[in-house]
């Protein structure tokens, strides 16, 4: 099964990466966002329904929604619908790149620009007045890119009292560890590879540019000593990377 994927090609990927990526006409719309098409073709309507569980509030009507890093794929394609569908005004930033493979809309503005350090016109117009945040699978690169914390700290700036920030996807190295050295994670690893050798894991190993627990509670530390509710959530198990990835749930009272 995972013998003929070639993963370096999505390892180290940066913001400047995914441009490039979204110009290559050889690649589908999931490479293009980053995975094998075998992690997500045919898992967006499960994605985009556990976005929904999470962030109840999109299924209110007339709402300001800000998605970050929302990408090419079928989530961000669903967003789009469903926002329009409830009469939501909705931003996407993204590389410009990207967003021109989105289709156009009446409710839709796109803003092209590395989020945060390109979009201060986001948060001239914006501050405080968002009631829905999403950012999806783009935590990585914003981590690998050294723009963590005014990231995050930006970003919570814009929500709106009782606003919701979903960040999904989370690729903790830790419980990345924890399942590969269970029983349950070394038989996975055995079939996916179509091995019998088990998964190497190394513990209490120096893991250079990995976002680990310390990173992720931290953050629902900082966002609570912030006046905000943070939370960690696990994905739906019907998801691709559900065993190994968590989202964070950030509600302003």
């Amino acid at each position: 099964m995972g013998q003929g994927i070639n993963f370096d090609r999505f390892k180290n990927l940066t913001y400047e990466s995914f441009r490039q990526m979204a110009k290559d006409p050889m690649l589908s719309e999931y490479e293009k966002v980053g995975f094998p098409d075998s992690y997500r073709e045919g898992k967006g309507d499960a994605i985009f329904a556990d976005i929904l569980a999470k962030l109840p509030r999109l299924n209110e009507r007339g709402l300001t929604v800000v998605d970050i890093g929302p990408g090419c794929s079928d989530p961000a394609k669903r967003m789009i619908e469903h926002c329009g569908a409830h009469e939501h005004r909705l931003i996407m930033i993204d590389a410009p790149e990207m967003l021109d493979l989105l289709p156009d809309a009446p409710h839709l503005t796109k803003m092209g620009g590395c989020y945060p350090k390109e979009t201060p016109q986001l948060f001239a117009d914006c501050a405080g007045k968002v009631d829905v945040v999403l950012a999806y699978g783009v935590v990585s690169i914003i981590f690998a890119e050294g723009l963590l914390y005014p990231f995050f700290d930006q970003t919570l700036t814009l929500l709106a009292d009782g606003g919701q920030w979903l960040i999904g996807d989370f690729p903790n190295i830790d419980k990345r560890k924890r399942f590969f050295a269970s029983p349950t994670g070394i038989a996975f690893h055995k079939a996916f590879m179509e091995t019998e050798e088990a998964p190497e894991v190394h513990f209490n190993a120096v893991e250079a540019g990995q976002m680990d627990d310390g990173v992720i509670i931290g953050l629902i530390i900082r966002a609570r000593r912030f006046g905000f509710d943070a939370y960690l959530l696990p994905q739906r198990a019907d998801l691709p990377m559900a065993n190994r990835r968590e989202d964070m749930l950030i509600l302003k009272p």
